[in-house]
């Protein structure tokens, strides 16, 4: 069944930091994933009137239906997915489609530091699974699927040098083999970025169309009983006697669990266990028209891998089936800011700055959306009250296409009262609250969390491009 309402007109200045709600029934971004995806899947319409269930879901996307499948397909629970706006509205319909064999922002160094080798070495082997249940749910679905790898690409010659380190912990310390390619090689091989000094490449990765694969989930997830409820936001949470009152515009959903998988689109007001647990920050998206033979050729495209550079506030782009070339990099600070064109700037001018043979040239589609990045750069799949049935998973920092697949699976089987008896860092303790948070009420921090963000976002900038 599909709703009869017309989608509601898209707020490109919605900020998760200062506004209450991420809207109702809001239509798509213009992005160049919701015009090529196809028709959205049906769903199950608005809550209309209260309901009992026995899970409820918040957050329609990656994370959010794969906990759905999961819970139906390994233990028989039927949850309910309560959606703000519309099926894979928020992070899983805007991203770059990169699922890298990763999770968070951290490197396997920093794992080692942070917690020492053993622990990193279970953290490697989580992500190698993670990855699995990601390729496993891929095959069944028809989302523009490159397989293939991930190149690291050196904006700067010093950057060979930490790269080359990096290929070799990897290798002595996870036994995780990537290569590393000077820059004749990558230019005649690969691909012709005029600034790669070389790469790391990294065999394990699948690149996706970020809407048909959420789609492929949602579809996925209904085949299997679960109910679809977009244009249904959350917009008041009591709990009582143990069951969840979660109010919508068309009725309370009263749950026996709650699993919430908001992103990057997780209101202030949404829970008081998940205020300020996630800084969100927002990224540019953009497409080009298909590119011509001749560009082609004038790029030596010769690859539909993924590609990312070693700048702290990195670009993120590839060629697509059809040929054209998505980019992404950083965007404004605050949602008021977003239309600014010099945040559009930023990405034409990494696009002509890497492929000169493009300068002509400008994107056909352009949007943002918000990445949920965690205050210690790690996700988490957790029960933050063992007294509570109130679980999240959040925080993958821009890298939850692949890994999202695996914390739905985690986080359906905490739900069901069956969690993995394992130690990890993303499963033992809540997302922690900024340093700052215990002095300031969160709404007054906020200003000064976004002063502290443009403070490192200077600092990135002369570490990547001058010191």
């Amino acid at each position: 069944m599909k709703r009869e309402t017309p989608p509601a007109r898209y707020d490109p200045r919605y900020d998760p930091l200062v506004t209450r709600e991420p809207g109702c029934n809001q239509d798509y971004p213009p992005s160049y994933w919701a015009a090529s995806a196809g028709a959205p899947p049906a769903d199950d319409g608005p809550v209309s009137g209260d309901v009992d269930v026995d899970v409820a879901i918040i957050g329609a996307g990656y994370t959010g239906l794969a906990t759905a499948i999961f819970l139906a397909r390994e233990h028989g629970i039927r949850a309910t997915v309560l959606e703000a706006n519309q099926i894979g509205w928020g992070c899983s319909g805007r991203n770059g489609g990169q699922g890298q064999f990763a999770s968070g922002r951290l490197t396997r160094p920093q794992w080692v530091a942070h917690w020492g080798l053993e622990t990193a070495r279970r953290m490697h082997a989580e992500i190698a699974e993670g990855f699995k249940t990601f390729e496993g749910l891929v095959r069944g679905i028809d989302c523009d699927a490159q397989a293939g790898g991930h190149f690291l690409i050196a904006h700067r010659a010093k950057i060979m040098k930490r790269l080359a380190h990096e290929q070799a912990f990897n290798r002595q310390y996870f036994n995780y083999e990537t290569e590393l390619i000077d820059a004749a090689t990558l230019r005649s091989k690969y691909v012709g970025d005029a600034e790669a000094h070389g790469a790391l490449h990294e065999p394990t990765c699948i690149a996706v169309h970020p809407m048909k694969l959420v789609y492929g989930y949602a579809k996925l997830a209904r085949e299997l009983g679960a109910k679809l409820r977009p244009a249904s936001p959350v917009v008041g949470w009591t709990t009582q006697g143990g069951v969840h009152h979660l109010r919508t515009p068309g009725g309370t959903v009263r749950a026996r669990a709650v699993g919430v998988a908001t992103g990057g689109y997780t209101a202030q007001t949404l829970h008081p266990q998940l205020r300020s647990r996630i800084m969100p920050i927002l990224s540019n998206n953009a497409v080009t028209r298909p590119l011509t033979d001749s560009e082609l050729a004038a790029c030596n495209f010769k690859t539909h891998q993924a590609l990312t550079d070693t700048r702290t506030l990195r670009f993120y782009y590839r060629l697509l089936p059809d040929n054209r070339l998505q980019m992404g990099s950083r965007s404004s600070i605050t949602g008021a800011d977003s239309e600014n064109p010099r945040h559009r700037k930023v990405l034409i001018d990494g696009l002509h700055r890497k492929f000169p043979a493009l300068a002509h040239l400008d994107f056909e589609y352009s949007w943002w959306g918000w990445v949920d990045v965690s205050h210690d750069m790690m996700p988490r799949i957790v029960q933050p009250d063992p007294r509570v049935t109130l679980y999240y998973a959040l925080g993958y920092g821009g890298n939850g296409v692949s890994y999202s697949a695996r914390a739905g699976e985690r986080m359906a089987r905490q739900i069901a009262g069956r969690p993995d008896e394992v130690e990890l860092p993303v499963l033992g303790s809540p997302l922690p609250l900024p340093i700052a948070f215990h002095h300031f009420e969160s709404r007054a921090f906020s200003p000064f969390r976004r002063l502290g963000q443009r403070g490192l976002y200077y600092w990135y900038y002369l570490r990547d491009e001058m010191l």
